[in-house]
């Protein structure tokens, strides 16, 4: 018989937080057992519920979610942890990334996206119950379930992770906007491959891009980078 998982939902926006527990209720594997508008709510039903997973927003009246994230690990509290935020800075999804978070996922959320990652969830805890000892595949397979769907998303795009990180590194500095031809500049990229990026990262919503009509010329397409108000 397949596990069900109990699952706590962090988020403050009450109608949000039912959307996610309507969407939950429509797939057997998920029980959904308690709502939490705060950290200090979220840390009391951990305590009461032991959820295994925790469906956690950044942005909390009294604090950041990421702060429960490392109040789990810390605790060493068996759960995880999938983000559904609008928290876009590379600072915060980097510390998710280090404390194990077993996903991140940007506002507005996509529910395919969201099914993509649950399922994930499921493979990744059903797998660890066929068999008590493992050897490297399986170990291998554990610790890349998390981030594969990300990886072949990617692939299918013609996005390296290499080339991403140097175009994201473009924006996290003191420029205020960029454009394809300053990209492909900078990186010594073609302009094909530097719009391609750009516009990955707009899909992603690390960037937002604008059109701006100069004095000069046709318009062009300017990117700047995504941050929370």
């Amino acid at each position: 018989m397949a596990q069900i998982f109990d699952v706590l939902i962090v988020e403050d926006e009450l109608r949000q937080a039912e959307l996610h527990v309507d969407h939950l209720r429509s797939n057997n594997r998920f029980r959904p057992v308690g709502l939490a508008g705060t950290l200090a709510e979220a840390r009391k039903m951990i305590d009461a519920f032991k959820p295994r997973l925790i469906l956690l927003d950044n942005y909390l009246p009294d604090g950041k979610g990421i702060d429960l994230l490392e109040y789990i690990v810390v605790n060493k509290i068996d759960a995880r942890v999938i983000f559904l935020t609008a928290a876009s800075e590379m600072e915060t999804c980097s510390k998710a990334i280090s404390y194990g978070a077993f996903d991140y996922i940007i506002k507005p959320i996509a529910y395919e996206r969201m099914d993509a990652a649950l399922a994930r969830f499921c493979q990744f805890m059903d797998s660890q119950q066929t068999s008590r000892l493992v050897d490297q595949r399986r170990i291998d397979e554990l610790y890349n379930l998390q981030s594969r769907h990300l990886r072949e998303e990617r692939r299918t795009k013609g996005i390296e992770d290499i080339t991403l990180a140097r175009v994201k590194d473009v924006f996290l500095g003191e420029t205020e906007q960029e454009t394809t031809d300053s990209v492909a500049r900078l990186l010594k990229l073609s302009k094909t491959t530097a719009r391609r990026y750009l516009e990955y990262c707009v899909e992603i919503r690390f960037l937002r891009a604008e059109i701006v009509h100069g004095k000069v010329g046709r318009p062009e397409r300017v990117y700047k980078r995504v941050t929370s108000g």
